[in-house]
């Protein structure tokens, strides 16, 4: 089975093809912004262009316009294929590739919005141990479960906390979904924003 993973729900945009789990090819840019210029240029650029028979793409939490494209891209092309369209939540693929090498036990912490975190704890076997949340740093300290950190923000709660802490500085990249178990691919693909909206309705609060 071709499977081809999509993630640009944060600084960076990747794209990955697979035969089965074994990589064929893929790409990884850290743009920032201009996702929705660069995501179909670097299907295009894989072998086939991408065609695949599954597609993977991030949930979020991360950019709220990231998640967006990434997700209307995915459904795009899986109608164009036929093809299975999954999703999967960004900090499980964090999660997954902090632990390739020696399973453990892993905080995300990754940049959100406002000067938030979003932050979630994962056993060793990359399952969730809480659902994800949105933190201001000094309630980021209190979430942190674990010894080892990984993440865009990895370092600074690592420094928040002071002690012997590793921090590892990762991005979700769509080259790793391989890492990704059958059990952590999703069909519901509502995007996974980790807080509410900025914006309320008038009489809400």
């Amino acid at each position: 089975m071709r499977i081809l993973a999509i993630d640009c729900a944060t600084e960076a945009c990747s794209v990955a093809l697979f035969d089965g789990v074994e990589p064929v090819d893929g790409r990884c840019e850290i743009i920032n912004r201009g996702h929705a210029e660069r995501l179909i240029p670097m299907i295009s650029d894989l072998p086939e262009k991408g065609r695949a028979d599954r597609i993977l793409v991030s949930l979020g939490p991360g950019s709220f316009t990231g998640v967006r494209i990434g997700l209307a891209a995915a459904r795009a092309l899986g109608l164009a294929w036929s093809a299975e369209v999954l999703g999967y939540p960004t900090l499980t693929l964090v999660a997954a590739r902090s632990v390739q090498s020696t399973p453990h036990p892993v905080t995300v912490c990754m940049a959100g919005g406002h000067g938030e975190w979003f932050v979630q704890n994962f056993s060793a076997g990359d399952v969730a141990e809480d659902d994800v949340r949105s933190l201001a740093p000094e309630d980021a300290i209190k979430a942190c479960r674990h010894n080892v950190i990984a993440g865009n923000r990895a370092g600074e709660l690592a420094h928040l906390l002071g002690d012997d802490r590793m921090a590892l500085d990762l991005l979700p990249d769509a080259q790793s979904a391989n890492l990704l178990h059958e059990t952590r691919l999703l069909t519901d693909l509502t995007p996974i924003y980790g807080r509410g909206p900025d914006a309320k309705l008038p009489g809400n609060g």
